[in-house]
C-alpha cells in the first residue's frame, strides 16, 4: 500500500486533480447533502444499507445527542467523491475521559464504513490528513468494519506513519448465507437433525391452523404491523432482559422512524408467521440491492415449542431462494440457531487509533498490552 507521504505528494502538480475535504456538522447541512450521498453510494457498491443517508438521518435523530458530527465530504475539485460519516463525543477509557471521533456507531448499527466512490487510496489518505491536521481528538474508534474492508488497512497504515498508536479488536462474526441454486439443493444440504425437527413442527403447527407467511412492505400498513412486531419481540425473554425494542424510547423511536423511511425506499420486509389469525412469530429486515439483512426478530413464548422463528426463518429462506435474492446476513454475533442454518462468517473488527501523546501510549498499552495479558493469565488458570 502506498504510504501517505507518497498519496498526498502525488497530487502536487495536479490542481486539476487536487482533493480537498470539506467538514459538515449542522444538520441542515447534512440533510442538504442527501441527493449527493445517495449517488455516492451507488458509485461506492455498497451491499449493504448501513451507510445510506436514510439510515445514518434515522440513528442521528434518535441517538445522535451529546454528540457533534464531523462528516468529511472528500472533492475532487468540486466533486464530491468519498464521505467520511464521522461524529466526535466524550466517553471514559479505563476511568480516563478521552475526546473520541468514531462512526454513528451504537449496537444497533451493524456494519460500518466510508463511502468511496473512486480514487480509494487517495481518498483515504486525504480524510486521514483532515482527521491529523485537527487533532481535538484522544481515540479514533472505527466500530464494525468489515475484515475486507480497505478502510481498516488504509487507515491504520496512515496513522502508525503519523505517529500514532494503533490496535485492531475482533467484535465477532456475523453469519450469512449465500442463496445458489435452488431452495431444494440448500435444505438438503442442512443437518438431518435439523430438517427433521422443523418437518415435525410444520406439522405440529398445521394441526392448530393453516401456516402462512404474512409479508408486509406498504407504508400504510407499517405503523400497525410493527406494533404487533415489537410485542412479539417483547413477548418472550428481552423484555426481562431489558434489551427488547419496547424498553427504550430512543430505541423504539428509532425502528419506528426505520420502518417507515425504508417502506419509502422499498427497503422494509417485517414478516410474520401466521397459524390461523394470529402472529406468532416476526422479524424485521431490510431488503437491499439482492441482500436480505436480519436486523430484529421475536415470537410469541406460547408458541417457542414448535420453534416458531425457526419456521418462519425456513419460510423467509424458501421465497428468498424463489425470488433470486443473493444472500441472507443474519448480522450480529453468531449464534448456535444461527449456525444451524449459515456456515460462511464475516469478520467485524474495531480499529483503535490514539493520539501520539503520553495518553495515547499509555491507554493503548492498557488495551493491547495489559489487559490481553490478564486474560490470557487467568483464562488458563481456570
Amino acid at each position: 500500500m502506498t504510504s501517505l507521504a507518497t498519496v498526498l505528494s502525488a497530487e502536487v502538480g495536479a490542481p486539476a486533480r487536487e482533493l480537498r475535504v470539506e467538514a459538515v456538522s449542522s444538520y441542515s447541512s447534512f440533510l442538504a447533502l442527501e441527493p449527493v450521498w445517495n449517488r455516492l453510494v451507488n458509485a461506492s457498491g455498497l451491499d449493504h444499507p448501513f451507510l445510506e443517508h436514510a439510515w445514518v438521518r434515522t440513528w442521528w435523530d434518535c441517538f445522535g445527542a451529546g454528540s457533534e458530527p464531523r462528516i468529511l465530504v472528500v472533492r475532487e475539485g468540486d466533486e464530491p467523491i468519498a464521505i467520511a460519516p464521522l461524529l466526535a463525543d466524550t466517553t471514559r477509557m479505563f476511568g480516563v475521559k478521552i475526546r473520541r471521533l468514531g462512526f454513528f456507531y451504537n449496537s444497533h448499527v451493524p456494519r460500518g464504513g466510508f463511502i468511496v466512490a473512486r480514487r480509494e487510496n487517495e481518498a483515504y489518505a486525504a480524510i486521514w490528513e483532515h482527521i491529523s491536521r485537527y487533532r481535538d481528538w484522544d481515540l479514533v474508534q472505527l466500530c464494525q468494519l468489515p475484515d475486507d474492508s480497505p478502510s481498516l488497512g488504509a487507515i491504520e497504515q496512515f496513522a502508525r506513519e503519523d505517529g500514532c498508536f494503533t490496535g485492531t479488536w475482533i467484535s465477532g462474526a456475523s453469519p450469512y448465507i449465500p442463496i445458489d441454486g435452488s431452495w431444494q439443493q440448500y435444505h438438503t444440504s442442512l443437518a438431518t437433525k435439523h430438517r427433521s425437527n422443523l418437518r415435525n413442527r410444520f406439522k405440529r403447527l398445521r394441526e392448530i391452523g393453516p401456516v402462512e407467511l404474512e409479508k408486509v412492505r406498504e407504508r400504510e400498513e407499517v405503523d400497525a404491523a410493527l406494533a404487533d412486531g415489537v410485542r412479539l419481540e417483547a413477548a418472550a425473554w428481552k423484555q426481562d432482559a431489558g434489551t427488547a425494542i419496547a424498553c427504550d424510547p430512543r430505541v423504539s423511536r428509532f425502528y419506528s422512524l426505520l420502518a417507515r423511511r425504508a417502506a419509502d425506499k422499498g427497503w422494509l420486509r417485517l414478516n410474520f408467521l401466521r397459524t390461523g389469525q394470529a402472529r406468532v412469530a416476526f422479524d424485521f429486515s431490510l431488503e437491499y440491492r439482492g441482500r436480505l439483512h436480519l436486523l430484529k426478530l421475536g415470537y410469541d413464548p406460547e408458541f417457542a415449542i414448535y420453534s416458531s422463528s425457526n419456521l418462519l426463518l425456513s419460510m423467509v429462506l424458501e421465497d428468498a431462494f424463489r425470488r433470486g435474492i443473493k444472500k441472507y446476513d443474519f448480522l450480529g454475533d453468531s449464534a448456535h440457531w444461527k449456525s444451524c442454518w449459515a456456515k460462511d462468517h464475516l469478520v467485524h473488527r474495531w480499529l483503535f487509533v490514539f493520539s501520539p501523546t503520553l495518553n495515547g501510549r499509555l491507554l493503548h498499552a492498557v488495551k493491547f498490552g495489559l489487559i490481553p495479558r490478564l486474560k490470557a493469565v487467568y483464562g488458563g488458570a481456570r
